[in-house]
């Protein structure tokens, strides 16, 4: 009896979970899946709204494309650049425009490409309007900022009980078999219950990953420190880098930045550089080792000296609390098996689609079963 009234009341918790919450978690799911390979569409659309770069000869240098860009938006400031993948893309230099909304990051950021062959500027757009940005602000905010964060953190807590207490409900605990079997032949509420428990099944693990990460992501100023705590590492020096203004010299270029930056962190790719936006900053050279943002390396350059004030690398991590904290991304967006992984997460993606009808139907079906229920009327016989 007991056994039984546990069972329903984490049956209650599960579906109530999903009617309350199951909404904002397809939009957070579909957008989730959009954003798996979010460089390579937006890849395709800057070649379909500004055209495709032909190479012819060689390519302009960094520094030469930051001074054309300035050129062509005198009334912007270029922030950072980040130099093109391969010779068939364009230079993107991010500029700054007096801020709409100080509290919005990036309110006032355009996305200026430049051709690097032709030096040409091939056209302009708001940085939250890109692809990424704009999916990436629905997906983690909602758009509606610092409150958008903490609902869909909660929400991150609801996905990773409605996945525990599926999983304890899940049919295959009794029979294993029976627990991955769809009956597509039998009644459209038996197909409708199997869909549900399959696809809860093969997703709980990974929907239980993303929840977590995206939890540890939305309340970071918590969950870093106590990650830290709990692993027993120290905690990150986040004072800021400068360089050292040296009388009658001149700053290093970009380009010799860059350099300086390979050097010391051999094996980069997708390289971006931000520009110090004082005398005394320092320029800021981040690139990947490969598809995953887990992966990534970090070196601050004096602007004047030409010095490796500090460089990271990430795949040697200094201590336990920063492997897990760097593991985040490969766990939330799915590249820790490579592209099968990341398709897989796509897929993943839509399973809220999926259970929340699936579930929303079965609710349905009780609901019309307690209803039959009180209104069959059982008759009354005399004792004559």
């Amino acid at each position: 009896m007991r056994t039984k009234k546990l069972r329903n009341f984490i049956f209650s918790i599960h579906r109530y979970i999903g009617l309350a919450v199951g909404l904002i978690l397809i939009l957070i799911g579909i957008t989730g899946s959009l954003l798996v390979f979010h460089s390579d569409i937006d890849d395709w659309i800057v070649s379909q709204q500004f055209g495709v770069v032909i190479p012819q000869g060689q390519p302009i240098s960094i520094d030469r494309t930051v001074e054309i860009a300035q050129a062509a938006r005198p009334q912007w400031k270029a922030i950072s650049v980040s130099i093109p993948k391969s010779d068939r893309h364009p230079f993107n230099v991010l500029m700054e425009e007096p801020k709409v909304n100080p509290d919005i990051y990036l309110d006032g950021a355009h996305q200026v490409f430049v051709n690097p062959y032709t030096e040409k500027v091939m056209g302009d757009r708001l940085e939250r309007f890109s692809y990424y940005r704009f999916l990436l602000n629905l997906h983690y905010r909602l758009f509606v900022e610092q409150p958008g964060v903490i609902l869909t953190g909660i929400v991150a807590v609801f996905l990773l009980v409605a996945a525990i207490t599926g999983t304890l409900l899940w049919s295959g605990w009794r029979k294993l078999s029976t627990g991955f079997k769809i009956k597509w032949n039998a009644h459209i509420k038996r197909r409708n219950f199997d869909l549900h428990k399959v696809v809860g099944i093969t997703t709980a693990v990974f929907l239980s990953l993303t929840a977590i990460t995206g939890f540890g992501w939305n309340f970071a100023d918590f969950t870093y420190p106590a990650i830290r705590a709990v692993t027993f590492s120290p905690t990150p020096n986040d004072d800021p880098v400068t360089s050292k203004p040296r009388s009658g010299q001149a700053p290093i270029t970009l380009a010799k930045a860059v350099e300086q930056a390979k050097t010391a962190l051999p094996g980069m790719q997708r390289i971006s550089v931000d520009l110090p936006l004082s005398e005394t900053g320092a320029i800021s050279i981040y690139g990947l080792y490969g598809e995953s943002w887990s992966t990534y390396g970090v070196a601050h350059i004096d602007r004047y000296s030409g010095q490796v004030l500090q460089a990271e690398d990430s795949r040697q991590p200094k201590s336990l609390g920063d492997r897990i904290i760097n593991s985040f991304f490969d766990l939330h967006v799915g590249t820790f098996w490579g592209l099968p992984s990341r398709i897989l997460y796509v897929l993943v993606g839509f399973a809220p689609l999926v259970l929340f009808i699936t579930g929303v139907v079965m609710w349905q079906h009780r609901r019309e079963n307690k209803n039959k229920s009180k209104s069959v009327k059982i008759p009354v016989t005399s004792d004559r």
